[in-house]
């Protein structure tokens, strides 16, 4: 279901011929990677986070990157707590391997790791385990309704 959520964001902007669809995974930064012919670095992952209210943030990072515990305190002002899979669907409304920031649940938080500015495009999910799309860091900014460019990983 979660692919037609995705396909519909882009869809009612006009951009759903940009959606890529895979016959195999790219539920992993390796194997997006692979499925593309790019480096991992370039794959955009979504790494998902409980806050203290039980809501759920957003943050795309570099597919090379690692969340740094102590610069997502500093920024966020609490521990990083990642997702289980069933608050994952439940809170976001994607699947583990499909997670993105678009026909994403209403309230979820989307933030950009600088991570990702080393790069002229990436390539972020669309809601499966074996889809993604290409977008300019300007586009995917405003795509995701980013609220703000994040240090957190390394």
């Amino acid at each position: 279901m979660s692919i037609e959520n995705g396909r519909k964001y882009f869809r009612d902007l006009g951009m759903e011929d940009r959606v890529i669809e895979f016959e195999c995974s790219t539920a992993t930064v390796e194997l997006a990677a692979e499925a593309l012919g790019v480096e991992g670095a370039r794959i955009a992952k979504t790494l998902s986070f409980k806050t203290p209210e039980g809501a759920a943030i957003l943050v795309l990072a570099a597919g090379d990157s690692r969340v740094d515990n102590k610069s997502f305190k500093s920024e966020f002002g609490y521990k990083a707590k990642m997702l289980t899979s069933d608050e994952l669907t439940e809170l976001v409304g994607h699947p583990p391997g499909g997670v993105c920031p678009f026909g994403i649940k209403p309230g979820v938080d989307v933030f950009l790791d600088d991570s990702l500015k080393r790069f002229m495009t990436v390539f972020p999910a669309v809601g499966s385990a074996s889809s993604a799309i290409e977008l300019n860091l300007d586009e995917l900014y405003k795509l995701s309704s980013a609220k703000k460019w994040v240090s957190v990983c390394k």
